[in-house]
């Protein structure tokens, strides 16, 4: 009868350790939502309604929104209220992405932790409130105006929730690339010299993504194009700015737990 080695039996036992942290994190972030859901639910037609007030500006006057579905009318300001809800505990949910992977960090990237999880925090709900308060104002009017005549603009709230959610997410995940490009140069992933180098090429990327995920105008791809190329450089200042002033230490060692 053979014997696991202990050296096999000290890495599964560190496997299965981890799995079990993973899966706390993950029910922690879980509830962390689900609480949030519940305190945000009694307000859900509000919530709903503010989410909808760019587009029922742009549409005529008496104009309404849609529901074609039967349960839409409730699932729909549900699915909204969700989303707002994990924005509200986007804090805590980075917080425990972070917690799980810091203890395989340097101890000065550990000190970024709070920086980072602010930071993101921050310039995500920037770039919802810069989709919601400035592209969807010049869109949606944009839009509505190719409209004929002979045609009733009333938008389904379903594909009105789609098209949003699309939208906020592609300028939340925008206005992080700051953040995420101080995060690789300070792990030293990445040097500040390659990413300046490979600049231009990001330009042609950005019009790419900006062409993907935007709809067929180009008013919508230059607000998403140009923010994305204007943030790569603002990583960049502030890479260079924390390496002046902070440099990282290489002399240090991963913890292991």
């Amino acid at each position: 009868m053979s014997s696991t080695p202990p050296e096999e039996a000290e890495q599964e036992q560190s496997f299965l350790s981890h799995l079990i942290e993973l899966r706390t994190r993950i029910v922690r972030a879980a509830v962390s939502v689900l609480i949030a859901l519940l305190a945000l639910s009694p307000f859900m037609k509000q919530i709903y309604d503010f989410l909808a007030a760019p587009m029922l500006v742009a549409l005529p006057q008496g104009s309404k929104m849609i529901a074609t579905g039967i349960i839409t009318p409730f699932l729909v300001p549900l699915k909204v209220t969700l989303l707002a809800a994990f924005v509200l505990a986007l804090p805590y949910v980075l917080y425990q992405a972070w917690a799980f992977v810091a203890p395989g960090l340097y101890r000065h990237e550990k000190r970024l932790a709070f920086p980072i999880v602010i930071s993101s925090y921050v310039m995500f709900l920037a770039g919802v409130a810069f989709c919601y308060f400035v592209v969807f104002r010049f869109l949606f009017p944009i839009i509505a105006s190719f409209a004929p005549t002979s045609i009733s603009v009333s938008p389904d709230i379903e594909a009105y929730f789609g098209f949003v959610l699309t939208m906020f997410v592609a300028f939340g995940l925008t206005f992080e690339t700051p953040v995420v490009i101080v995060v690789l140069t300070r792990l030293g992933i990445v040097s500040i010299e390659k990413l300046k180098s490979i600049r231009p090429y990001f330009v042609v990327v950005a019009f790419i993504i900006a062409a993907v995920v935007t709809p067929p105008d180009v008013t919508s791809q230059m607000m998403l194009a140009l923010p994305l190329i204007v943030l790569y450089q603002l990583g960049l200042w502030a890479s260079a700015a924390l390496e002046r002033f902070a440099p990282r230490r290489r002399d240090e060692s991963p913890r292991t737990a």
